[in-house]
């Protein structure tokens, strides 16, 4: 999609430097005089909505504020009654004043008349504030708040409160390709944001001089578009080369980053590069332009673009993530036998089940304890971290148990050919037992050791930390004993914590680190950094994964009732098998 306004930009430049080569001593040339686009003036004879409001709204996910909100009902769902066709929804952030300097009341009702946009309901929301019962006092207001953070409150603030809300009186779509996000500045990182944190509910955002800087964290945003499995958006970017350069940041570099991010992660992404400044002048000259594209193919839905050019090629186009058991209360803990079978723990029911190779389910013991972590050992038994019962048991083939180490508190296990470390992190430990059965603390220099892994080549122990950020690295002695021990691994946070929830973690052969944490599946190369972070399955706990099947290519996860599988391009590992020497990194 070509912006003409860009154009035309570029062609009055170049005439006035002919005419006047003094600017070339100028700090910049003057910016381009927008002039309105003609679909920003209501047509005549096009139906006209009606925009109502305003609605005071108090929120409880925003405790304490107040804010307005306004709707705007095109003519067309008027006339279609109350058994009419569910209306999309166009959301805008800064209320009133923003759907007026943009012109969106006339601009909707030509754009809805000539079929560019579907039947669209508009909500134009008010950030909220924090009243004062003084004349000689301000209000709080919550506009930045509320729009440069990260996090998902203010998707769930307009999934939870907003929608439910307009829906009272109106038919609104719940399907997320009806659903579009717009916003200028602040307001228009708040909608992406929203967008982001919930493709479930949100799939369309119109970007304005937006502001992906350092206010809030947005600047990270980027960088995680870069590496977190693609999303099904439709983005579109405007900004202009005068916009702000102040402490948070440039601006446009700062959109133009935002813009090459979503190029490379193969999102559908489109924008118009002008030279005004931080106003919404080339936003209303373009905006019917805009909308048309955001809308376009509709109701055709938006698909996930599919990113194979990372370092980590890890993932297959059109292999997403399936349902391979149900029905679970908390499944944790798998574990692949030598023939790619998988056997996982429900930690409510107190039961390890076992997926065979054809895809049957089985229960394979029961009354076990709370089996967390589970894996097998070099002689064929299934270890596990039995939480409940504060014991290391092992299960023979046909699903007896016997106590392995008693006594003890754990969460979860590796076993090699040498023994086996388990992670305590209630003392804020790592122990390691021999075939033995002797025991020795290894390590005491992790805040909550959770989950825990060899590398292929099994001279290095890797340990993640729930409360922390980082994948704790150590060599292995020959006495079991662990040296060298490093904050190694780098994992991104959750917006507004410094917990990574690290949990359950795997390897490939190829040495990439595989650890579950709140953002998903985070994966990293060998020198400790993350390349890829992968989509949970589903809205829930995903306390650990790993390889099985035939081929050793298929991730299995555990996330909240279910056992997830999806085939990979990697291949997978038994920790209790042969070491493997992976591949040099680059470094």
């Amino acid at each position: 999609m070509q912006i003409r306004v860009f154009s035309f930009a570029l062609v009055a430049f170049a005439v006035t430097w002919l005419a006047c080569p003094t600017l070339l001593c100028q700090d910049k040339p003057t910016p381009t005089k927008y002039e309105p686009h003609p679909d920003t003036v209501r047509h005549e004879g096009v139906p006209v909505g009606e925009m109502l409001g305003p609605f005071e709204w108090k929120s409880t996910i925003y405790p304490g504020t107040l804010r307005n909100y306004y709707l705007y009902i095109p003519a067309q769902y008027k006339a279609a009654g109350p058994d009419g066709k569910p209306a999309c929804v166009l959301i805008g952030q800064d209320g009133l004043n923003r759907a007026r300097d943009w012109r969106l009341h006339e601009t909707m009702d030509n754009l809805i008349a000539d079929g560019s946009m579907p039947v669209t309901i508009g909500i134009f929301i008010d950030h909220g504030y924090v009243p004062v019962d003084s004349s000689d006092a301000q209000p709080r207001f919550n506009r930045s708040f509320e729009y440069d953070s990260l996090g998902d409150r203010y998707a769930n603030f307009l999934i939870e409160e907003i929608l439910p809300e307009v829906s009272k009186s109106y038919s609104l779509s719940d399907d997320p390709n009806d659903r579009a996000l717009v916003g200028a500045s602040s307001g228009a990182i708040c909608a992406f944001n929203a967008a982001w944190e919930r493709p479930d509910k949100f799939r369309r955002v119109l970007s304005t001089i937006g502001t992906y800087v350092g206010l809030r964290g947005a600047d990270e945003l980027s960088t995680l578009v870069r590496k977190c499995e693609p999303k099904p958006l439709r983005v579109f970017l405007q900004d202009g080369s005068n916009d702000l350069n102040i402490y948070a940041g440039d601006w446009f570099n700062a959109n133009q980053g935002m813009l090459s991010a979503l190029k490379y992660s193969n999102y559908e992404v489109e924008h118009a590069w002008g030279d005004g400044g931080h106003n919404g002048e080339q936003a209303k000259a373009i905006m019917p332009d805009a909308l048309r594209w955001l809308w376009k193919d509709h109701p055709k839905p938006i698909q996930a673009g599919f990113n194979g050019n990372g370092r980590i090629n890890i993932l297959l186009e059109n292999e997403g993530w399936e349902v391979a058991s149900e029905g679970h209360k908390f499944t944790d803990g798998p574990a692949v036998d030598a023939d790619g079978r998988i056997y996982f723990g429900d930690v409510a029911a107190d039961k390890i089940h076992k997926l065979d190779l054809d895809g049957t389910i089985s229960e394979f013991s029961s009354n076990c304890g709370g089996p967390s972590g589970l894996m097998f050992g070099p002689d064929g038994n299934l270890y596990a971290c039995c939480i409940n019962a504060k014991q290391i048991a092992r299960f023979d083939s046909t699903g007896k148990k016997s106590v392995f180490v008693d006594n003890t508190t754990c969460n979860d296990l590796v076993v090699m050919q040498h023994g086996l470390y388990y992670t305590d992190p209630k003392n804020k430990a790592v122990w390691f037992v021999n075939f033995e059965g002797r025991k020795q603390q290894v390590t005491d220099m992790i805040e909550s050791a959770n989950g825990i892994i060899a590398t292929p080549d099994q001279k290095f122990l890797l340990v993640s930390d729930y409360v922390g950020q980082f994948v704790y690295s150590f060599a292995i002695q020959s006495d079991g004993t662990l040296t060298a021990g490093q904050q190694y691994g780098y994992l991104h946070l959750p917006y507004g914590t410094n917990k990574s929830q690290g949990d359950g973690m795997t390897v490939d052969r190829d040495g990439n680190i595989y650890v579950s944490t709140a953002l998903g599946i985070q994966v990293l190369d060998q020198p400790g950094r993350v390349n890829l972070i992968i989509e949970k399955p589903q809205r829930a706990s995903m306390p650990n994964m790993v390889f099985g099947g035939k081929e050793m290519n298929t991730l299995y996860a555990t996330c909240g009732d279910k056992l997830f599988k999806r085939k990979t391009n990697a291949t997978g590992l038994r920790a209790w098998q042969s070491p493997i020497a992976p591949p040099k990194p680059g470094l």
